[in-house]
């Protein structure tokens, strides 16, 4: 097989991936709604007499269906011009190339998306605080004080922050003034955190049930329909000159060039490895002398 015909395979196969996410997450209405069918359905074929002890049951799946249809519409928005979403690349269908049929998506693929809707609690919402100050808190002041203004320039400050999510942590570090580029490997993450960083401006002016496909461990049953609004602030408002970006790609594949970067933030991010020691070898290289990988991982 010649160069030709490994870069058409290498497309072929680039572009059957970023239909499957795409499918996945258009699926996402018809997936949470069987559950609720299925949950009426076992409701119905209970003893009337057991049916009224539960007597406002029916009526919270009615809410539930509100809510899934609400996730849905910010959905359509959230993968509204994806095709061309990357510089210089267009997903789309070759000119004359039908769409390939609909296959309904793996139970891991619909996991994605549900956990993708919870991530914007934790990243863009108020509800998120909390978790973000304990997650991006530490990493942020110890950058901090690592370079501090008395000690340099933040601008010139190069910082990458691999398996950026929906690019908080990466945002808020461009934000305090370092040249920072975010890296994601999951479409899932991207198509969402392009949404928020490029077409979201006005602050809490989308609204979110990222709970509604939890249906155990639940205190109340109106746990399930607790509504978030995101953003928390607006993602556009950045100095002119600020130097920020996301990187889509495998990190191990993406960064090469050894002694680029003078910090590597990571958050969660070791633990994805399938061999933790070519990451860690990979940070090494990648780091300036003297550079430094700050690090927070789940006891």
């Amino acid at each position: 097989m010649d160069d030709k015909e490994v870069n058409s395979d290498e497309e072929r196969q680039e572009r059957e991936h970023f239909i499957r996410i795409i499918n996945a997450f258009r699926f996402y209405r018809t997936h949470s709604l069987k559950r609720v069918k299925n949950a009426e359905k076992y409701f119905s074929e209970l003893p009337e007499e057991h049916q009224s002890m539960v007597p406002t049951f029916l009526e919270n799946l009615r809410l539930l269906r509100t809510c899934i249809d609400h996730n849905y519409e910010v959905i359509k928005l959230i993968l509204k011009d994806s095709d061309c979403m990357f510089e210089n690349k267009n997903h789309g269908l070759p000119e004359g190339q039908t769409a390939p049929k609909k296959i309904p998506p793996t139970a891991f693929d619909m996991d994605k998306v549900k956990t993708t809707l919870k991530q914007f609690m934790r990243d863009w919402s108020e509800a998120g605080a909390d978790e973000r100050e304990a997650c991006y808190g530490p990493v942020m002041r110890e950058i901090k004080r690592l370079y501090s203004s008395d000690k340099c320039d933040a601008s010139s400050v190069n910082i990458l922050v691999p398996g950026a999510g929906l690019g908080r942590l990466a945002f808020e570090l461009a934000k305090s003034g370092y040249s920072c580029q975010g890296n994601e490997w999951s479409l899932f993450m991207l198509f969402a955190s392009n949404f928020v960083l490029n077409k979201c401006s006005e602050v809490n002016s989308f609204r979110l049930y990222p709970w509604v496909h939890q249906w155990t461990n639940l205190k109340h049953t109106s746990d399930q329909t607790v509504e978030i609004k995101f953003p928390d602030i607006n993602p556009t408002d950045l100095a002119p000159n600020t130097n920020f970006s996301m990187a889509a790609g495998d990190f191990l594949e993406v960064y090469t060039d050894p002694e680029a970067w003078d910090c590597v933030a990571t958050v969660f991010f070791i633990d994805t490895a399938h061999n933790i020691i070519a990451y860690i070898e990979r940070i090494f290289k990648i780091l300036k002398p003297g550079g430094h990988w700050i690090n927070l991982e789940a006891q």
